[in-house]
């Protein structure tokens, strides 16, 4: 089943908040779902309500190959969560050195996870290419990028349209093919917003899919450690409905019993599975 890689090439954009409730959804729909956190910053397991004291992780831990079941979390939303783990500054360094000298310590596990034809992975990362993306670009299937109608993530777009905003050689335009753009915190009433709007809409075309009001309603529901799981929850949680129909669409996802549909897959697309 496919991966799908929430990204941005700034912080700030709700890109955690994005990605784990796309996962909720989907586990919503009968989808098994894995999430995978590979940010240091370890915040994906608060999005699922999980407790400050639980400390334990994946990708933290990595170099001690650490067993991915092994640490998998079970979520109160259905979602099965690799957390990254609770780790220094160095120890993240540490690890992204690794990563970058043996990505294999990561696309090995991964792969593992694919493997199964029911499950969906997906992946929070931190802002910016880094090591863990470089090791898992071969294998993403639709990688989202998460922008706000903002100056700041406006500049972005023409990258993002030249799928060079990864970096330079083939295996990262390769992978800028697959993104599409969901712009979040959306308030039309304000100028500057309304005009990015308009603005991604004409210059991404149909690479836009999606885009997420500004609700109080999501970042109370965060701090409540709860989540908008249904379309009455308001605005916002509409649009993370739309948005993940968008996402379902676009990848095909099989309805959970129904025949499923091979060949979309990165894995299988490059020979690799």
């Amino acid at each position: 089943m496919p991966l799908i890689a929430f990204v941005s090439p700034k912080g700030g954009v709700g890109k955690t908040t994005l990605a784990a409730h796309v996962a909720a959804l989907l586990a919503a729909r009968s989808h098994r779902v894995l999430a995978i956190d590979l940010d240091p910053q370890n915040a994906l397991r608060l999005q699922f309500g999980l407790p400050l004291r639980e400390e334990a992780g994946f990708l933290g831990a990595i170099t001690r190959q650490t067993a991915w079941r092994q640490a998998m979390v079970e979520t109160p939303v259905g979602v099965r969560l690799l957390p990254y783990g609770t780790v220094d500054p160095l120890t993240a360094l540490e690890t992204a050195q690794a990563l970058h000298a043996e990505p294999e310590l990561l696309a090995a596990p991964v792969r593992e996870m694919l493997a199964d034809p029911d499950q969906v992975v997906i992946l929070d990362n931190p802002p910016g290419p880094t090591p863990a993306m470089s090791a898992l670009l071969p294998m993403i299937d639709l990688m989202v990028v998460v922008l706000l109608a903002d100056a700041a993530s406006a500049a972005q777009i023409p990258q993002i349209i030249s799928n060079r905003w990864l970096g330079r050689g083939r295996l990262a335009a390769r992978a800028g093919e697959k993104a599409v753009v969901v712009l979040n915190q959306v308030d039309l009433d304000a100028p500057l917003a309304s005009a990015v709007f308009d603005g991604a809409a004409q210059a991404l075309g149909t690479r836009l899919i999606g885009a997420v009001c500004r609700d109080d309603a999501v970042a109370e529901a965060l701090a409540d450690k709860r989540m908008l799981l249904e379309d009455r929850d308001g605005p916002g949680a509409e649009d993370l409905h739309a948005v993940t129909d968008a996402i379902a669409a676009r990848l095909r996802l099989p309805l959970p019993g129904a025949r499923r549909r091979g060949g979309f897959s990165a894995l299988a697309d490059w020979g690799l599975r």
